[in-house]
């Protein structure tokens, strides 16, 4: 990177800062039909800004869901084409008394950016947004060509993407994916992904009588949904916390000695993970490391669990009727297609007699594991190495990016998962935050890596 460069960087930092929040200050949830205006409102200012900042093309393209920003600058020839993927879309702030300050108001505070998208993912884009910004500032141009496809429904499941990049392959054909949506390991540690888990998400509705019933006068004679619910769910794992779904792990790729030796080896604190969250003690899967469960097993949560009465006060009522979002995180090389219909199976075989049960599939995608010996990613660690004055160490993670298995069927890329985030950033809760530090590096490695792999690729 020239001198002149790295001066751009440092010099107009702070404004790259307030470029953001105009970004975070747009309520882009996908997941709310009231939010479909801000939405739209924001994939065109995200289009606009790559018009600012110099993309000879910066389009927002209707969907059948949620727009899609493409953007693209191919103005290297014989250089290699590089592919950029990010979000615009953001999860609920909810609940919203949890919220220090308001969630679409950003708000400095100890180093850091506090809004909701801030890290997950509007932050990560950005960074790439002004990394392109200071190449095109300086010299004029890219150390490579560069197309941007930023989505506004990954949040939800990327329903539309699919089909944009097969009606558009042709037009967005690169040598390279690069992606900013992961983490680092630990603050100042910077860190590449070559695995996410997959994803099955799934509601479930049980319904034991035809209304809700009075508690004395029907208390001890009748089924009670959110009883049967609970218990249901409780048998969905054993003691041991394995999964006991018939023939869940039939897939599920074994841990090579190498790989765990590599895991076990990382600069990772347990017990400062744990206690971060607030957990005492070790918890999961009987025989595994805490990495290990975070990132190479396979899960089952509950993300929400509802039914009877909740509001203040008291109401004596026998439920008629409960429901359950519940999730499983896979790991290669299990499937969520095939996995629901065995999901769906047992939950109904679980259920009480005469209950009626519902199973709901509302999205999945597939695991994703890349080799960490792929020319792109020796570039990434050059330019993280450049960026950070420290080796980037080889990570996994237990999140899941939908369109990883996507972007691999549809184009055959290679991916670079290179990502700032932190173990502590709240992403999906509430006062999700981005450290500064965070943000500031990942701009300047964003740059360092467009020229390293204008140099491993070209």
């Amino acid at each position: 990177m020239s001198d002149a460069l790295q001066r751009y960087l440092d010099d107009n930092r702070d404004r790259f800062v307030d470029d953001l929040k105009q970004a975070l200050r747009i309520p882009s949830i996908s997941a709310k039909p009231e939010h479909k205006g801000d939405v739209e409102r924001c994939a065109r200012h995200v289009a606009d800004e790559l018009r600012r900042v110099g993309m000879t093309v910066a389009e927002v393209i209707p969907t059948d869901g949620h727009p899609i920003v493409y953007a693209e600058w191919l103005g290297a020839p014989g250089k290699p084409t590089v592919l950029l993927y990010g979000h615009y879309d953001v999860q609920p702030p909810e609940p919203l008394e949890l919220w220090k300050s308001p969630p679409f108001e950003p708000t400095m505070a100890d180093g850091t950016i506090r809004a909701r998208g801030a890290c997950d993912d509007k932050g990560q884009v950005y960074m790439h947004i002004k990394a392109v910004e200071s190449h095109l500032r300086v010299n004029g141009k890219l150390p490579v060509n560069l197309k941007m496809v930023i989505e506004g429904e990954e949040e939800v499941g990327s329903v539309s993407l699919e089909a944009f990049l097969r009606k558009n392959a042709d037009r967005v054909r690169a040598d390279v994916l690069v992606v900013s949506d992961t983490s680092m390991l630990d603050p100042g540690q910077p860190a590449l992904c070559y695995g996410l888990r997959g994803i099955l998400y799934t509601e479930v509705m049980l319904r034991a009588t035809r209304r809700d019933l009075h508690s004395g006068e029907f208390g001890g004679s009748v089924p009670n949904a959110a009883n049967a619910l609970a218990a249901l769910i409780a048998a969905l794992k054993d003691g041991d916390g394995r999964i006991t779904i018939p023939g869940f792990y039939d897939r599920v790729r074994s841990l090579e000695p190498k790989e765990r030796e590599h895991l076990r080896a990382l600069p990772f604190d347990a017990k400062a993970f744990l206690s971060e969250a607030g957990v005492v003690g070790d918890v999961g899967e009987k025989g595994y490391t805490t990495l290990e469960r975070l990132w190479t097993r396979p899960t089952l949560d509950v993300n929400g669990i509802w039914g009877g009465y909740t509001a203040a006060g008291s109401k004596t009522v026998i439920p008629a009727v409960a429901q359950a979002k519940i999730s499983m995180r896979l790991v290669p090389d299990q499937d969520p297609e095939e996995l629901f219909p065995r999901f769906e199976a047992y939950v109904k075989k679980l259920a009480p007699p005469g209950a009626e049960v519902t199973v709901k599939d509302m999205h999945g995608c597939k695991p994703f594991l890349v080799s960490p010996e792929h020319p792109s990613i020796k570039a990434a660690q050059r330019a993280l190495q450049r960026a950070w004055g420290k080796p980037a160490v080889l990570i996994r993670e237990g999140g899941s990016v939908p369109v990883m298995h996507t972007f691999s069927e549809i184009l055959g890329l290679p991916c670079v998962l290179m990502g700032f985030g932190l173990h502590d950033d709240q992403v999906h809760a509430p006062n999700e935050k981005f450290s500064l530090s965070s943000f500031h590096g990942g701009t300047r490695s964003a740059a360092y890596l467009y020229e390293e792999l204008a140099v491993s690729t070209g």
